[in-house]
């Protein structure tokens, strides 16, 4: 046994550094964590009423592969503050707290990456801020083929959140119970615990607001992207994933065999992701 200790104890040493913090932007503070280092800049965002931890397995795989992968938590997600005015929460905004955390580490240009609603961010930063991003992975994106399964999803939560609030606390306590220490179960109650108010807010701001670039728009994205979708899933329909991958000049497409593929069985996709983000950083 005491032979094994320094193994060990090489093995941690050996891990890519794994750091967090928070900003201010617009007087409201965000969180983030990095994981690696050096120049190599790729920033990930997590899906609707998700957390940055989400992303802390492909952060880690990317840090091991030579990136720097921070994760961020938008604003009325995680551990970033959540303001209960409806009038905060939109795409655009949330595109200009990833530009901002740019600023915050002091980072020229990144790969900017996301799920869901972290990749409908993505597509705004290559809109609004096109110098700032070397490449897009746009995962899951959620666009025109998704606006009626998502407002049947969401809707019921938003009315939970304005007239039911208790529903809503009593899921929230419901999900401190849960033992912790597992990633996806962590992830899951992470989801679950929610504030009434700031959902209500958040959830009235990205569904009545802008939910993606129109199609016009979204054809002038001149930015390299890496667009990954699948089948079987209304909220993110394969046709949105494979039509914006039509629609942009410079993007190449990735079907995956599942939803959740990235997340339980991720070496090919993982593999995608990183030669595409090495390829942005050596153009």
């Amino acid at each position: 046994m005491p032979a094994l200790i320094p193994g060990r104890r090489r093995e941690r040493s050996s891990r890519p550094i794994e750091l967090s913090g928070s900003f201010t932007h617009e007087g409201h503070r965000l969180a983030y964590t990095e994981f690696g280092s050096g120049d190599r800049v790729v920033v990930l965002t997590h899906g609707i009423m998700l957390t940055r931890r989400m992303h802390a397995p492909l952060a880690r795989r990317l840090a091991r592969a030579g990136f720097r992968a921070v994760t961020l938590d938008l604003l009325g997600h995680g551990d970033s503050d959540r303001p209960t005015d409806s009038w905060l929460y939109s795409m655009p905004a949330f595109a200009e707290q990833t530009v901002a955390l740019l600023d915050h580490l002091d980072v020229g240009a990144a790969v900017i990456g996301g799920t869901s609603l972290g990749a409908n961010v993505a597509l705004e930063v290559g809109v609004s801020a096109p110098e700032r991003a070397l490449g897009l992975v746009v995962e899951m994106p959620v666009l025109d083929n998704a606006i009626v399964a998502g407002l049947i999803t969401f809707t019921p939560l938003l009315m939970a959140a304005r007239f039911l609030p208790v529903t809503v606390q009593g899921v929230a306590l419901a999900a401190k119970l849960v033992p912790h220490g597992n990633q996806w179960v962590d992830v899951v109650t992470d989801t679950l615990s929610q504030q009434p108010a700031p959902m209500a807010a958040l959830l009235h701001g990205v569904l009545f607001g802008r939910i993606a670039p129109p199609k016009s728009i979204r054809r002038t994205i001149e930015t390299p992207a890496l667009v990954i979708g699948h089948e079987g899933d209304p909220i993110h329909p394969f046709g949105d994933a494979d039509t914006l991958a039509e629609d942009m000049p410079a993007a190449e497409f990735v079907q995956a065999r599942s939803p959740v593929e990235l997340r339980f069985d991720p070496t090919r996709l993982t593999d995608a992701i990183t030669d595409f983000s090495a390829r942005c950083h050596d153009r």
